[in-house]
């Protein structure tokens, strides 16, 4: 299901030309980030490979210096994903790394001090754990407290950062962000929400009051299963800069083809996550109709417990399905029946994938807890291969 809102309507923007130039999210995907037409070159260029440039005269005046330091692929990538993430806003700045976990660990990293509280969410993606552990190591008082029903409200009284992952990985539910950063702002707190999940194209973390939208790129963004890519994406200069300096003490970049290959991508964002998202919720409600599931999950489903506050915030209730099954014996037999469904732990890409989640450890979940990732197939096809292989997994 998509709510047709916000970026589908907005029909403000210029491109330099006279008159407006229509910004649906079909149109801004496909333009995101691309550099101005010149005669006889390609609309997107490719990747440049390179560790240093020419450098003549003084650095500070110069685009690009070193290979560490920035990149032209990099540049338009990260303009066209601040496009996406804060439309219209010419102040917004992207910075992209090698990885979701290198994104996230450079605002949780660069911005927390000894003494400092930071607020996560207990039921968030699992390597917030080791993080979680680095950060009470080096003297930071770290509470947790569960997503749903905007339970970090009352961990936030001295807090300097509140990280909100909406919808969480992988029970899938859902908080009022805007409710959420109003009150973390309140009382002098930064906030970071992890975009993974959602996409720009499903939620908008800055216009909801965040700080910081940060994501992992490798999912759906980028949507193919070939790429490791992580972004932060800010409003404020200093957070900005703050972020591009850790990235460039500690290393953490993306390679010159990793970030062509996620700009070519987007191009096909809103049609992936059209399609994703129209799929996941008839696989949320075929599972549903089966007595031996129980717990599906899923933001669209009009009775799932997220609905209402996704319905407020979200524009797009993005592909991820979680529910359970009987045991663990169960559920792989179902994963080892499944044709269409590919056993893999990633998310967000054009093939659907699925896996018992309890096999990793770290995540409250029971043994029977299956996340599926809903691609671009047909959706009876889906159904029935899904049908096909609770049927074999009742056989035992």
């Amino acid at each position: 299901m998509t709510r047709e809102r916000d970026g589908r309507n907005e029909r403000n923007e210029r491109d330099g030309r006279d008159g407006p130039v229509p910004r649906g999210d079909g149109t801004r995907v496909v333009r995101a980030g691309l550099p101005e037409e010149e005669p006889y070159a390609p609309p997107l260029p490719g990747p440049v490979l390179a560790a240093h440039f020419h450098l003549p005269g003084d650095p500070a005046q110069a685009p690009y210096t070193y290979g560490r330091d920035g990149n032209p692929t990099w540049t338009g990538l990260e303009q066209a994903i601040s496009e996406l993430e804060a439309p219209g806003d010419e102040a917004a700045r992207t910075t992209v790394f090698a990885s979701g976990m290198a994104a996230i660990s450079a605002v949780l990293l660069s911005r927390t001090r000894p003494g400092d509280v930071v607020v996560l969410p207990s039921d968030g993606y699992n390597l917030l754990v080791p993080v979680r552990e680095r950060l009470e190591g080096w003297g930071v008082e770290v509470r947790t407290a569960p997503t749903g029903g905007d339970a970090q409200l009352d961990a936030l009284d001295g807090a300097a950062l509140l990280w909100i992952e909406s919808p969480s990985n992988p029970g899938l539910d859902v908080c009022d962000i805007r409710r959420l950063a109003d009150a973390a702002h309140e009382r002098g707190a930064l906030v970071a929400v992890d975009n993974t999940l959602a996409t720009p194209l499903g939620q908008r973390p800055l216009e909801l009051g965040a700080d910081y939208a940060v994501a992992s790129g490798t999912k759906a963004l980028t949507g193919h299963g070939d790429v490791l890519l992580g972004y932060v994406t800010c409003r404020d200069p200093e957070l900005a800069a703050s972020v591009r300096l850790w990235r460039k003490t500690v290393g953490a970049i993306p390679g010159p083809v990793e970030a062509w290959l996620a700009h070519r991508s987007l191009a096909t964002l809103e049609l992936r996550t059209e399609r994703q998202a129209a799929n996941a919720l008839a696989v949320a409600e075929a599972l549903r109709e089966r007595p031996e599931v129980r717990d599906v999950r899923h933001p669209g489903l009009a009775d799932d417990p997220a609905h209402p506050v996704a319905a407020r915030q979200m524009r797009r209730f993005g592909c991820v399905v979680s529910f359970t099954l009987p045991d663990r014996a169960f559920a792989e037999r179902f994963l080892a029946a499944l044709r269409l469904v590919d056993d893999a732990t990633s998310f967000g890409g054009v093939r659907s994938t699925a896996e018992r989640r309890g096999r990793w450890g770290g995540d409250a979940v029971p043994e029977g807890f299956v996340r599926m990732s809903v691609g671009v197939e047909d959706a009876a096809d889906l159904v029935a291969d899904i049908r096909a292989a609770l049927d074999s997994a009742g056989r035992g």
